[in-house]
């Protein structure tokens, strides 16, 4: 598809926004805040359990003194831990009243799809490459995005593979492949990721992978079709591991990177409730896709550094 939108298939689009907010059925009423509390009730049981370990490593001492010590920084520990799920739970409240959101449950028609994605925002267009380089605390961090000819089918949809690969002062700390697809109205659906990461070259663990369908897990807007300033919207959701969303901020920033100056970059807030403290700002810019990661709060960049177009 071009650039130009049918008034009809927007209004389709507007339709199928609708249904990210009907209203719950009977009985389910408040979903989204009791699913809050649900979560963090799952929080601290996983804090009860894993205190009652750790009391139990502290007893297998023979020194009276360090068992004690030990005990009290297992309480510590978790008093810290029952404060982060407060905290999640408050995010998660505060997330439900942003999105006027009840029970998410978006319903997606496979016949409104296409792999081809050319959202202005998330151009990706198979064989498109962007690299972006950074300086952390941790050191040197470099991304390497890359639009794949491949495809994975999801909830009957066909599913563009976009890979996303992250190092740190040279080394593989985590290969990933994102799984978008766009609808008719032009909204580029988010259906799931497989996340790899590594220490010292070897795999640890997929941590952060999910699959829209699968344990609960639902898909969420990569890019809306037209986003406007004050837009909450969920980019993914499986509760207390994928729990990403947006608040779209600006369409008229103005961002210089090494990649070149880009006027009238869509700026967002990215954050989730499983992390409350964890927050980043984007800049899109408009046929190019995204071109600035910031931390607002170190001042940290992610910055452009070259892209391609096939």
């Amino acid at each position: 598809m071009g650039a130009f939108r049918n008034p009809n298939l927007l209004a389709l689009g507007a339709a199928v926004l609708g249904l990210l907010a009907l209203p719950a059925a009977a009985g389910a009423k408040s979903a989204c805040p009791k699913t809050a509390t649900l979560a963090k009730k799952a929080c601290e049981l996983d804090i009860k359990a894993d205190r009652s370990l750790e009391e139990g490593k502290c007893l297998q001492t023979s020194d009276p003194a360090a068992a004690k010590a030990c005990q009290a920084e297992v309480k510590t520990t978790a008093k810290e831990d029952r404060e982060d799920c407060a905290d999640q739970q408050g995010a998660r409240r505060e997330l439900c009243e942003a999105l006027a959101e009840d029970v998410y449950d978006p319903v997606l028609d496979p016949a409104d799809f296409s792999s081809t994605i050319d959202n202005p925002y998330a151009p990706f267009a198979v064989g498109r490459t962007w690299v972006y380089e950074g300086t952390t605390k941790e050191g040197v961090e470099r991304v390497e995005i890359e639009v794949l000819d491949e495809t994975r089918t999801i909830l009957g949809i066909e599913a563009r593979v976009v890979r996303d690969r992250a190092f740190l002062d040279g080394e593989l700390v985590e290969d990933t492949d994102d799984w978008v697809a766009e609808d008719a109205a032009g909204n580029v659906w988010y259906l799931g990721e497989i996340s790899k990461n590594y220490e010292d070259g070897q795999l640890v663990d997929v941590e952060g992978s999910w699959e829209a369908g699968v344990d609960g897990a639902k898909p969420g807007f990569w890019m809306k079709a037209a986003p406007m300033v004050g837009d909450f919207y969920r980019q993914e959701f499986l509760l207390g591991e994928a729990e990403d969303a947006v608040e779209v901020l600006s369409l008229a920033e103005a961002v210089d990177v090494p990649a070149g100056s880009f006027p009238s970059c869509l700026q967002t807030r990215d954050f989730t409730p499983v992390e409350p403290d964890a927050l980043e700002h984007k800049f899109y810019a408009p046929g190019v896709g995204l071109v600035l990661e910031t931390d607002p709060e170190s001042g940290e960049r992610l910055e452009l550094i070259e892209f391609t177009v096939p």
